[in-house]
């Protein structure tokens, strides 16, 4: 029988340079904070100062004689550098990786002689990768009681090799473009043509292109112009909030609709958050405004250019606080009048634009948005200003649903079970491809598509996740809710297009319940975790004699026994179906030895709050092992047959064989 084969899509050269970008990003952004610190003992004690203090600034001799050497010039030579390198490393092999990166870039350094920042991100993330590699090469080859040594010693002696191969061969190298590409920029100072970079920088913020065009090149070379020169006008040539908040405020006076009325807000999230992203949809729904970005973004190089302004180090985010804060003593009046003329000359021509084309705002916001986050890869955390979502609002999804978080206070029993059966109801509606995950609610981010919790528990998860749907149960086995996502999942993904579009925002951590095999945890339930006829007639009760199972196969210390009491008192376990799952809070998880779980039958039934439970399963995890098994129990308990046989059951045997072999 002939089968039709869908051809993979093609990833675009923008695709690949956004990724480019956020890695470069993701070594840059952690570390901005001693980028500040560098910049305010700059702009307060070197020569040139609001207080020039000669031993920290590094200027001028002490009483021997010797020249200061300050704090400036060796935290730009050496710890933003190393510290940009372990990020780095630590991104592509965890701690090991950063440490084999940081030892690398130390030979960059010393060799180049200048501050090394593009020599970071190529020696940073080619440690960590390469000790990535020869770590696999001996991976489970060393002999128990040798590990430490071996790992000690092959990152050293790998860094050390890294570190000569950074002095001899990528120092010379990564100089040699530094000094070109500083050549490029003085020419374009020196004839007039800086402000010319904004019609490619403009349109590149938009596409999220400006991460690799920022991170990759602008702030390295303002870095050493600015340890130079105590300034540089690089700094500013995308950080400028002038050009974004010059759209918003003709929005404000000649939008329409949803557009209009969500511009004030998104102008103070713009300019003092400095959340640049704010204003990318605006430009995405008329996209000749990209015109006014591009002439406000010129107007603001340009003054900076005329009157010699510039930081003294990166403005990270892009709001006005941070622009100030960073402003070289003698440049506040040229680094302000950047920022206002910028944000004249973009409301002049956005105006123009939008009183001479006719166009609905109404529906088009929401459109841009999801087109927004379309081009990121991954839900925006501001797009709740735009689509109505937040305090006070409800959150209107902009674009397909891709990822499904069910979360609970541990993220170990009650989500895993409903994300189980969620998933299969979805998988069943014909849309394979919507992740389905759990988390606890101390994990969450803004970064899911729709949440799903316990009544009790939504407050709390809306903190967290302002721009998501949430779907609020009270029956995690067969809530009517789960139909409504069902329904909204057809709603929102009927095109092929989006269907096929790759889920983000998922984390590693939030792993598919059924994703781990029955083989990866033997034994989590064992025969003697089985008790067919319970002796304990109330919830409490019910919840030790489960909970003493677990202890008494050494997965759970005493500390685990009262958290599970602790859970309950918070949010019930009752999941429905006659089955309640009690397990330990969020933060028991250190009293957890062993995954494990114990199931007890109640033949004549508890009360459980209120509502009827003849199976307890008692739950501990560790590191997802549990889930296939949680997984397995779901699916016997959303089938009335299935919960019938487990009624009538008279062996231990027949229990496990409806839960569907789980330990084989």
């Amino acid at each position: 029988m002939a089968t039709e084969t869908v051809a993979k899509p093609r990833t675009s050269a923008r695709v690949h340079v956004q990724k480019f970008g956020t890695f470069l990003s993701g070594m840059i952004m952690p570390n901005i904070g001693a980028f500040i610190a560098w910049g305010i003992i700059t702009a307060l004690f070197i020569e040139k100062g609001w207080l020039p203090v000669p031993e920290l600034g590094g200027f001028g001799t002490n009483a021997d004689g010797d020249p200061n050497t300050g704090l400036v010039g060796p935290m730009i030579t050496y710890l933003l550098p190393l510290l940009i390198a372990y990020t780095g490393g630590r991104m592509v092999y965890d701690v090991r990786g950063g440490v084999v990166g940081a030892i690398g870039t130390m030979g960059v350094i010393v060799g180049a002689g200048i501050p090394m920042f593009i020599g970071a991100m190529i020696m940073g993330p080619l440690g960590g990768w390469t000790m990535k590699k020869l770590d696999a090469l001996w991976d489970g080859r060393i002999r128990p009681g040798f590990e430490m040594l071996v790992n000690n010693f092959s990152a050293g002696i790998w860094g050390a090799l890294l570190a000569m191969l950074g002095f001899y061969g990528i120092s010379p190298l990564v100089k040699a473009f530094s000094e070109g590409a500083g050549n490029v920029v003085q020419f374009l100072v020196d004839n007039g043509l800086l402000p010319l970079t904004s019609i490619f920088i403009e349109p590149a913020k938009v596409l999220f292109l400006n991460n690799a065009i920022n991170h990759g090149v602008l702030t390295p070379l303002g870095v050493q112009q600015s340890l130079e020169q105590g300034k540089s006008i690089l700094f500013l040539l995308e950080a400028n909030p002038g050009p974004g908040l010059g759209i918003l405020l003709a929005y404000m006076f000649f939008g329409r609709g949803v557009a209009k009325a969500s511009a004030p807000g998104a102008a103070i999230i713009h300019f003092l958050g400095g959340i640049h992203e704010i204003y990318f949809p605006y430009v995405l729904m008329r996209p000749l405004l990209i015109l006014a970005a591009i002439a406000g973004g010129m107007t603001g190089v340009a003054t900076l250019a005329i009157t010699g302004s510039g930081l003294v180090a990166p403005a990270a985010p892009g709001s006005i606080i941070a622009v100030l804060a960073q402003t070289s003593r003698d440049s506040y009046v040229g680094v302000i009048l950047s920022v206002l003329l910028a944000a004249t000359v973009s409301f002049l021509v956005a105006s123009v634009i939008l009183k001479t084309t006719k166009h609905s705002d109404e529906v088009d916001l929401h459109d841009a948005t999801a087109k927004m986050e379309q081009m990121k890869g991954k839900k925006s955390s501001v797009a709740s200003t735009l689509t109505g979502a937040g305090a006070g609002g409800v959150a209107v999804l902009a674009g397909p649903v891709r990822n499904i978080v069910f979360a609970c206070d541990a993220g170990m029993g009650s989500s895993a079970m409903g994300a189980s059966v969620l998933r299969n109801k979805i998988k069943a509606a014909g849309f394979p491809d919507v992740k389905v995950t759990n988390a606890s609610i101390a994990n969450l981010s803004d970064t899911y598509d729709v949440v799903v919790t316990h009544q009790d528990l939504t407050e709390r998860a809306r903190h967290s996740t302002g721009s998501a749907l949430h779907y609020s149960v009270d029956n995690f086995m067969n809530s009517p809710r789960y139909d409504e996502i069902v329904e909204l999942v057809r709603e929102k993904n009927a095109t092929g297009d989006d269907r096929a579009a790759a889920p983000h925002g998922a984390h590693a951590a939030d792993a598919p319940v059924d994703a781990t095999p029955a083989s990866a945890a033997p034994e989590v339930l064992a025969r003697e975790s089985v008790i067919l006829e319970g002796s304990a007639t109330t919830r409490d009760a019910a919840i030790d004699e489960a909970g003493q199972l677990l202890l008494a196969r050494g997965a759970v210390d005493e500390g685990y026994l009262a958290a599970m009491h602790e859970r309950e008192e918070s949010v019930s376990t009752y999941m429905g179906s006659y089955l309640a799952i009690p397990h330990g809070t969020n933060a028991a998880k250190d009293h957890i030895r062993s995954s494990a779980v114990s199931v007890v039958r109640y033949p004549q039934g508890i009360d459980w709050n209120g509502k009827e439970v003849k199976f307890v399963v008692g739950v501990a995890g560790v590191n997802n092992e549990h889930l296939h098994i949680l997984s397995s129990i779901a699916k016997v308990f959303t089938d009335k047959e299935q919960v019938a046989r487990l009624e009538a059951a008279t062996t231990v045997d027949e229990v496990l064989s409806l839960f569907g072999k789980v330990n084989s």
